[in-house]
């Protein structure tokens, strides 16, 4: 099979993965970067050996590429979005579409006619422990679901200038989880209920209004619940751990570690490494699954497994947990 020629915009932190990671798998080759920042894409076309774009124009009317990864500042992922539709060109775009959701609703009314595959980057769908839980769940081995507990907490707290610009916590990390909660559930919530604090720092809260600390509740029609436990700021590691709750039994997706050799002494019992302690070793499988599934959707023609309205509907769980916070209340899901 043809390689699938993929142009990565975006070079920061995850961009950079994402590109590395294109130029690694099996099925991908890397055609060039793009970052409006033009020392970061020359850093990163140097290291993977790929020629730096300075105009993104130019990769759009580019026939030699395949598809575009939007890896780039959240409020260019609607512009680039609607820019590769135009050019026919598949995309891959990381959360969120954007952080106002009225803008993520009017790209949706345009976009409503397209043919042209969109991606949204919720790359935990294809981590294979949550992926096995979930496969448990619909293969009958734990009955019919009841509960999904997810729990994501990082290992520190992100840069003030990012806290700054990222939407809030609901919008910037919860949004994984939300998502990731729909795909348990198997069916839409239809009631949430959210409580927040910053408990890590509390100038999070008396300074940018924002939370490091929360929880969701969440109900679909037929009665499933699902709780969602976040903090910006776990000391022991990356914690990331889904169960999954039903009338048969339980599955988990577990925590993950370098290796899981367990050590005894005469001062301690099954002594462990300590978690994986950074997103991109955590989910490294799943980013690299999300490339294969987003190449598979290119080749058979068929719709990606998560598309934009997913994206767009995780959004409006973030707006009606920010609405919950705001009233009190339980909200109903519009």
């Amino acid at each position: 099979m043809k390689k699938i020629n993929i142009a990565v915009l975006g070079c920061g932190r995850i961009g950079q993965m994402h590109a590395k990671n294109v130029a690694l798998h099996e099925m991908t080759s890397l055609a060039c970067v793009y970052d409006i920042n033009e020392e970061f894409a020359d850093k990163v076309a140097l290291e993977l050996g790929v020629r730096s774009v300075t105009n993104d124009s130019e990769i759009f009317s580019n026939a030699d590429i395949d598809a575009i990864l939007i890896a780039s500042p959240t409020d260019t992922h609607i512009e680039f979005i609607e820019k590769s539709v135009a050019a026919k060109k598949p995309v891959l775009c990381e959360k969120p579409i954007d952080l106002d959701i009225n803008k993520v609703n009017e790209c949706a009314e345009r976009l409503k006619n397209n043919s042209v595959p969109i991606q949204l980057g919720f790359n935990r769908r294809f981590d294979p422990g949550h992926l096995a839980a979930k496969n448990s769940l619909v293969n009958g081995e734990i009955g019919g679901l009841h509960q999904c507990i997810i729990t994501s907490r990082d290992p520190g707290l992100p840069s003030w200038d990012y806290l700054k610009v990222s939407g809030g916590q609901f919008r910037d990390m919860t949004i994984h989880d939300f998502d990731l909660a729909r795909f348990m559930l198997g069916e839409e919530p239809v009631r949430l209920f959210a409580i927040s604090n910053a408990l890590v720092n509390p100038k999070i809260k008396t300074e940018l209004n924002d939370s490091d600390t929360l929880m969701v509740i969440m109900e679909t029609s037929s009665g499933k619940q699902c709780n969602i436990i976040n903090s910006r700021s776990a000391a022991y590691g990356y914690d990331q751990r889904v169960e999954l709750f039903g009338s048969k039994g339980m599955v988990i997706s577990d925590n993950r570690k370098a290796h899981e050799v367990k050590k005894f002494s005469s001062n301690f019992v099954e002594q462990k490494d300590p978690y994986l302690n950074f997103f991109i070793e955590r989910y490294q499988e799943a980013y690299m699954n999300e490339i294969t599934a987003f190449v598979e959707a290119i080749v058979n023609k068929t719709p990606p497994t998560v598309d934009f309205e997913d994206g767009r509907k995780a959004l409006v769980l973030a707006e009606t947990a920010f609405k919950s916070i705001a009233s009190g209340k339980m909200e109903t899901i519009d």
